[in-house]
């Protein structure tokens, strides 16, 4: 690999004369082969002005570097972690990190000159002692000076939103930036409807200019902009390096370290297809942890946050391993076979492999949906952490607390285990051998949120809590919450009935009587029957029915009480004249009520 190189400084401090090694993409600073006069006097300086606008939708490894002309060999280096980027170039390191997030990029570029050594200040080595050092492999002989800026519009899309249309609004708004004039005061040329569309936009600034102050909203990013050009001076003394022209030590001394190999094309796209996977996986578990309704569920959340701790400890193992083995690659000590050897385990070895982590987190996302459908039927029931609850349960003016309870949150995670397993493990964090291959175990049992059975309780439990929250509504001593409490005994969902602080029943069934029906014995009463609920074993007892009825011209339901568990009763002051609908509650100890039951209704 004798032939010179062309690359993108990145925001390193890239000058000519300067050492580079091409096999770790490192420079050596304060080590040249001429001293500082000859490299001075042997400069040759061209001007080669331009500018260039550009507009990105996307957030890939693989365009991101395309804005930055980033060669394939320089972007292996980026994504092994070798390099630390600077300036404009920064913006490489800016990652989405919701898959909500919608985002358009605007790229302004500026040159201004072009700095090269001449070819006679080549063969006039000092400092020959750098050769059998083996220090570089190249010498910086030209340099692109000049600056880029990318402003970077984000703006999160809710549920409701098409992430499509905001992008292609983003899109429309970023292309109007060259354009905005902008008027007295700073006011914009844009109709009161963009500006409302602005005014959501966050904006990020990674740039070589020295700007006073980072842009945050889109107006600011427009006063940036119409200011970048004048910001490298009147003669571009403030240009920076953009890009550099390498040339080999080897072909001005034999005894020069070299690059032997560089990185196939192919294996740095499947380095990149990998990170690229990792930091989809990334923003789904960003997606999870973030949302709100999890803050009250802390069993979900907690593995959640578990996952994302092994994951982030994962990825720095999987680049680590790439960084190790780029440099030998490219000096010639290994083969590019340790960088596949890198890629298969995480393809075929690993339990972090795309298939296992889809399909944990599709479990996860599945399990949230599922909670949220059954506490959206219950929206004005508040969801309480154990903490929370406790706080209610001793609150000296709440007698009775109703809980729908998850009970099935808190399971074993075998998949969780296993990536500890694999951390703790010095040789899995080689990458690059098969000799530890990690035991997932098989889970038997079915998830309690895709179970059909689970599914059938829980939804008469949330029918049962539903239309008892609802009869109590009125009641100031009665409280209805939404909880999360492990019981093994009651997988999925349970009822759970609280008295004055202490648990009264954990499988509380506030079933609803029989419809009632009713028969004229007066001239203005009426016999109503009733079937007793479904009886629940273990469950309480039903001591006493409440039976209410009310006519046409009635606002509001009349009520009488049965003086015990009788199933019969006659009731009082019902008209024959009068159509009336007749309904019957179960009315547990300290009067909370069932649901209602089914009405009767007419002239009897």
């Amino acid at each position: 690999m004798d032939s010179p190189i062309e690359m993108a400084a990145l925001g390193r401090a890239l000058f000519p004369g300067m050492l580079y090694d091409c096999r770790n993409d490192s420079f050596i600073p304060g080590v040249t082969l001429w001293d500082s006069k000859a490299l001075k006097n042997d400069l040759s300086i061209y001007e080669k002005p331009s500018s260039d606008f550009k507009i990105s939708t996307s957030d890939s490894f693989r365009d991101k570097s395309n804005l930055l002309d980033v060669s394939a060999s320089l972007k292996a280096s980026f994504l092994g972690g070798l390099i630390e980027v600077g300036g404009s170039a920064k913006y490489m390191k800016n990652d989405i990190s919701s898959t909500r997030q919608c985002r358009v990029t605007m790229k302004y570029s500026k040159t201004v000159r072009y700095e090269q050594l001449t070819m006679s200040q080549l063969g006039k080595i000092t400092y020959p002692q750098v050769f059998e050092q083996k220090t570089a492999t190249h010498v910086i002989t030209g340099v692109l000076y000049g600056a880029q800026a990318f402003l970077v519009f984000d703006q999160s899309a809710s549920k409701d939103e098409s992430k499509q249309d905001i992008e292609g609004t983003l899109q429309v708004m970023v292309k109007k930036i060259p354009l905005l004039s902008i008027e007295g005061k700073g006011a914009l040329k844009l109709t009161d409807e963009e500006k409302e569309t602005a005014d959501k936009f966050n904006c990020t600034f990674h740039g070589d200019f020295d700007i006073k102050q980072n842009p945050t909203t889109f107006l600011e990013a427009i006063n940036v902009y119409k200011t970048l050009p004048e910001l490298l001076g009147e003669k571009g003394e403030k240009a920076v390096p953009v890009r550099v022209s390498l040339y080999p030590l080897i072909k001005l001394d034999s005894k020069a370290a070299q690059l032997v190999r560089e990185i196939s094309v192919g294996l740095v796209s499947q380095v990149e297809a990998v990170l690229e996977l990792l930091k989809k996986f990334s923003m789904r578990v960003n997606d999870l942890i973030g949302d709100s309704l999890l803050d009250r569920f802390e069993d979900l959340k907690d593995k959640l946050v578990e996952f994302q701790d092994r994951f982030l400890q994962y990825k720095a193992v999987f680049e680590k391993a790439v960084s190790r083995v780029l440099p030998d690659i490219r000096g010639g000590e290994k083969e590019e076979q340790a960088l596949f050897d890198i890629l298969q385990h995480y393809n075929n070895i690993s339990p972090f492999t795309n298939s296992k982590m889809d399909k944990w987190l599709d479990e996860k996302e599945c399990e949230v949906k599922v909670l949220r459908l059954y506490t959206d039927e219950v929206k004005d029931v508040p969801i309480m952490t154990t903490w929370e609850l406790n706080e209610v349960l001793f609150h000296p003016k709440i007698e009775t607390v109703v809980c729908f309870t998850f009970t099935s949150l808190q399971y074993e995670e075998p998949y969780l285990s296993t990536l500890t397993q694999c951390l703790e493990s010095e040789e899995f964090k080689k990458l690059d051998n098969s000799n530890f291959v990690p035991n997932v175990p098989k889970v038997e049992s079915q998830p309690w949120f895709t179970s059909p059975e689970l599914s059938d309780t829980m939804r008469k439990n949330l029918q049962l809590f539903r239309g008892c929250s609802e009869a109590n509504k009125d009641q100031k001593e009665t409280r209805f919450i939404v909880i999360s409490v492990s019981d093994a005994s009651c997988p999925g969902s349970s009822i759970r009935l609280y008295r004055r602080g202490k648990i009264v029943d954990p499988q509380f069934q506030p079933s609803a009587p029989g419809k009632p029906l009713v028969e004229r014995v007066g001239p203005s009463s009426v016999r109503v029957r009733w079937e007793k609920p479904a009886a629940v074993e273990g469950g309480l007892s039903v001591p006493q029915y409440r039976v209410e009825y009310k006519n046409s011209k009635q606002a509001l339901w009349s009520s009488q009480l049965t003086e015990g568990d009788e199933t019969v009763f006659t009731v009082e002051g019902m008209e024959f004249s009068e159509s009336y609908r007749v309904r019957v509650y179960s009315v547990f100890a300290e009067g909370t009520l069932s649901a209602a039951s089914e009405e009767t209704a007419g002239r009897f």
